[in-house]
């Protein structure tokens, strides 16, 4: 039912051309109406929803305004005949709805997050102060950098509890759009810096930009800023240094490195200055993906649908990283945790992030070498898609890969990794697990994570005694070299030098963004078909992260503890893949007769030669997993393809019956 102020609102903004000039008379720069003008309480109130008992945030503090004083215009919108903030197909893609199920609207709110400030506070009782001040100025940016641009000291967690106004509408709508444009970045570990004018920035340069509503109605003034779309807009929270204690909690004047997925951004080939002309993809070209749909995006006004005010290209404000185990645990204790979204929407948040996850995270291919009756010689690529480290930020996240052979009747041979009933990894080392280039027991696992380690190298997950990293194996992105700026940052760990393909192309190239890992799987005689089932898993909060936290109580980890071990912990399904093979088959190109060349590509022409009846298909992948080009049905026994313009890596894939052949092309 269309409330009778929402429509009174539509009809006196779609009154003819008579009227809509006399609106832009009304609104002019010189003579701004007071909010009464037009809206009552009680219409406001309607805009805002009502009695919703999942309403937003309303409050504001003398910085910043809860996301509900911007779901007015920039919410749902369903009163025809101009919906806003619809596609072209009319499909709603509303910002404050679609970021309301995020982690970035539930920061303050995220019962793990409060479960670990208390924790470290246990551990370091006298670095309270600092460590709570820190830990609010990402999560509750809005409530603890008030406070600091008032002048009046750090910023508590028993101040965030009492503040339901602001500060728990965690990383809101103004936390992001009232961002200064001069700190883009260069400000880190929570430093973020606002412009305090009552402006808003935005990422549309218009001349005919309407913002007297916002700034009547709500007391912000929209702004152009092109700093919105910059990836460094996300470096303020998302590298973090922290100062190291001792396990006495004293200072030792070091600094750890938390999370740097800004840095590890900088150093791949997203970065545009990896090469200009590509144009590079920001944060925000693949968490809040773009659609080019003219938008109408203020309800309410409906001579906004006027062509000269229609937007695009239009960021979804989706935020989607990998973190379905505590979307799934926000959304199940809704109620406890008053969060303001609803099931359906935490729903389609949950789906876009398995999306991501299993679409657009990682490619994985199998390949038997070689057998002997003794061994069989499998290798596994995994090849990050992600424009920073897999896993990358808060360092508890991990991927882990499974790979089992089965024999003719389906028994198993070998199993490396997997999960058990506790969730966690078959085969995992009493305290942490070491990078392997070659997997020859069934107790050797390979887990992609970060492991902290103290002032006395011994691993922890107290965040303040970190001192080092043991371990970071996780996959680099693609043009990722140790030689680049940051890499002091985002350096990697325990991978040993023997190890030639991490990160390395077949030709030893650095910056492939992948890790070959070669299984030696005991055969122990037997000569039959086995089938190879690989797969890559992911957790965000595994068990071994939890057991030192766990053996601490404090009022919020109980909490936190509850809803924990009532949650599924299983780990999402990132990719899997499926072969087959015979001795007496194929076990490479070469023995095939094809061969693909030159390798590398110099002048973008790929040529594939010995080709015949028993190939099915030959594709040509980029490490996005986008096809490039396939080769029509043809008796010839050649085929070249054109590839893009410009440095990269592809991939070949040979299909014959019964098997998959996978050669990995670099282009110069």
């Amino acid at each position: 039912m269309q409330s009778k102020s929402t429509l009174l609102v539509k009809s006196l903004v779609v009154a003819g051309v008579l009227g809509t000039v006399l609106l832009f008379a009304g609104w002019s720069d010189q003579s701004l109406p007071k909010a009464h003008a037009f809206h009552s309480a009680e219409e406001l109130e309607a805009f805002r929803g009502g009695g919703d008992p999942t309403a937003l945030v309303e409050g504001r503090n003398d910085y910043f305004a809860g996301s509900g004083s911007c779901a007015g215009c920039h919410g749902l919108d369903d009163v025809p005949p101009v919906l806003a903030n619809h596609t072209a197909d009319g499909v709603d893609v509303n910002p404050v709805d679609s970021w309301r199920s995020t982690m970035m609207a539930n920061s303050a709110r995220d019962p793990f997050w409060r479960a670990k400030v208390s924790h470290e506070v246990a551990v370091n009782p006298g670095n309270q102060v600092g460590l709570e001040d820190k830990c609010t100025s990402c999560h509750a940016p809005m409530g603890r950098h008030a406070k600091f641009l008032a002048g009046n000291g750090p910023y508590a967690m028993s101040e965030l509890v009492a503040d339901d106004s602001v500060a728990v509408d965690g990383v809101s709508c103004l936390a992001c759009h009232m961002q200064s444009p001069d700190s883009v970045g260069l400000l880190f570990s929570g430093t973020l810096r606002f412009d305090t004018n009552n402006v808003a920035y935005g990422p549309y340069d218009a001349a005919n930009l309407f913002g007297a509503p916002m700034e009547s109605f709500v007391g912000y003034a929209p702004v152009y800023g092109t700093h919105i779309n910059d990836a460094g807009l996300c470096a303020g929270c998302h590298t973090l240094v922290t100062q190291t204690a001792d396990l006495e909690g004293n200072a030792t004047g070091d600094n750890f490195v938390e999370q740097a997925t800004y840095h590890e951004w900088l150093n791949s080939a997203f970065n545009p200055e990896f090469d200009p002309e590509s144009g590079g993809v920001t944060c925000q070209g693949c968490h809040m993906p773009r659609i080019n749909d003219p938008m109408v995006i203020s309800a309410l006004y409906d001579f906004l649908s006027a062509e000269e005010y229609r937007r695009s290209p239009f960021g979804k404000h989706h935020f989607v990283g990998g973190n379905t185990f505590m979307l799934n645990l926000l959304k199940n204790n809704a109620e406890a945790l008053a969060v303001t979204a609803s099931a359906v929407q935490f729903d389609s948040t949950i789906s876009r992030t398995t999306k991501q996850l299993q679409q657009s995270t990682l490619l994985l291919d199998a390949e038997v070498v070689s057998r002997t009756s003794d061994t069989a010689f499998v290798d596994l690529t995994l090849t990050n898609l992600a424009g920073h480290k897999f896993p990358s930020g808060y360092p508890a996240r991990r991927a882990f890969v499974e790979l089992v052979v089965e024999n003719a009747m389906g028994d198993t041979l070998f199993r490396s990794g997997g999960w058990n009933a506790a969730y966690e990894v078959n085969g995992h080392d009493a305290n942490w697990e070491p990078h392997y280039d070659v997997i020859r027991s069934e107790d050797q696992a390979q887990i992609y994570e970060m492991v902290l380690g103290d002032v006395n190298d011994n691993k922890t997950t107290v965040l303040e005694r970190a001192k080092s990293s043991l371990k970071d194996n996780r996959l680099a992105p693609l043009g990722f070299s140790a030689s680049h700026p940051t890499y002091d940052t985002t350096l990697v760990v325990g991978v040993p030098a023997s190890d030639l393909d991490f990160n390395r192309s077949t030709i030893g190239v650095e910056g492939s963004g992948t890790d070959q890992v070669h299984f030696h799987v005991p055969m122990n005689g037997y000569s039959g078909l086995i089938t190879v089932r690989s797969k890559v898993w992911y957790q965000s909060a595994p068990p071994r992260w939890m057991e030192e936290m766990f053996s601490v109580s404090t009022p919020e980890i109980e909490t936190f503890r509850t809803m924990y071990e009532a949650a599924d912990g299983s780990p999402v399904l990132v990719r899997s893949s499926v072969i087959t093979d015979l001795t007496t088959g194929l076990d490479n190109l070469a023995e095939l007769g094809v061969r693909i060349f030159p390798n590398p590509v110099r002048e973008g022409l790929l040529r594939i030669d010995g080709l015949d009846q028993r190939i099915t298909a030959v594709q040509v992948f980029d490490v996005r997993g986008a096809l490039i080009s396939e080769r029509a049905p043809s008796a010839a026994s050649s085929w070249q393809v054109r590839l893009p313009s410009g440095a990269g890596t592809y991939v070949v894939v040979i299909r014959t019956a019964t098997q998959r052949f996978v050669e990995r092309v670099v282009a110069f």
